[in-house]
């Protein structure tokens, strides 16, 4: 199983993914917990300077070429080579980030978009893909929250985005989740932690051994 995680800054998807990842552990299911851009060690060398606030002079395509850069490596080091061992992968962020932001907000061409990242990602696609959608205002609060809290000032170059961005984003997600209702899941990221996690793994459940049902 691929799951992957997505939404806008602040929605709740990194917490999710590590609320799931714990319970399967519980349940004794193999998984690899991972997360784009980062993913391996050339990723985290691209996540330092795609998330660097100083960085505003980078140019929308050069992003967009990082961000598949960052997903090639991952997918050969990490994602291709879990699901082939029968790992489950659970992935912060995947491909419909890059169509969501460099594409819907960005305005990069949405089909090199889907190119590179068929490309990228070596035709391998989620299983399932969990949308957490919330207002952008409230999203962004809580991100910077975070940040500040992980003392990760300097590394918010997209929560100073303006807020017509972040709108962009939240709308090109949901219009690709509308376009593949098969795969994604639109969970209401205004609900408590318990609740989105209740949620999310009520659609995993049917995909469990009878034993971790």
């Amino acid at each position: 199983m691929f799951i992957t995680f997505e939404g806008i800054e602040g929605c709740g998807k990194s917490s999710q993914a590590r609320r799931l990842a714990d319970r399967l552990e519980r349940l004794r299911v193999p998984l690899a917990l991972t997360l784009e851009p980062g993913g391996t060690r050339v990723g985290r060398e691209i996540r330092r300077v795609l998330l660097d606030s100083r960085n505003q002079d980078l140019l929308p395509f050069a992003e967009l070429l990082l961000y598949e850069s960052d997903r090639a490596q991952h997918v050969k080091e990490v994602i291709g080579p879990a699901l082939d061992q029968g790992k489950w992968v659970l992935c912060d962020r995947f491909f419909d980030a890059t169509t969501a932001y460099q594409g819907y907000a960005r305005g990069q061409d949405l089909a090199v978009i889907q190119a590179l990242n068929e490309r990228a990602s070596c035709g391998i696609r989620p299983d399932i893909t969990f949308l957490l959608d919330c207002p952008v205002k409230v999203g962004i609060k809580r991100a910077l929250k975070r940040n500040e809290a992980l003392l990760q000032k300097g590394q918010d170059r997209f929560e100073r985005e303006r807020v017509a961005f972040h709108e962009a984003v939240r709308q090109g997600y949901l219009t690709i989740a509308g376009e593949e209702p098969e795969r994604f899941v639109v969970v209401d990221g205004m609900l408590a932690e318990e609740e989105v996690e209740t949620e999310i793994f009520k659609h995993i459940a049917p995909y469990l051994p009878v034993r971790g049902r």
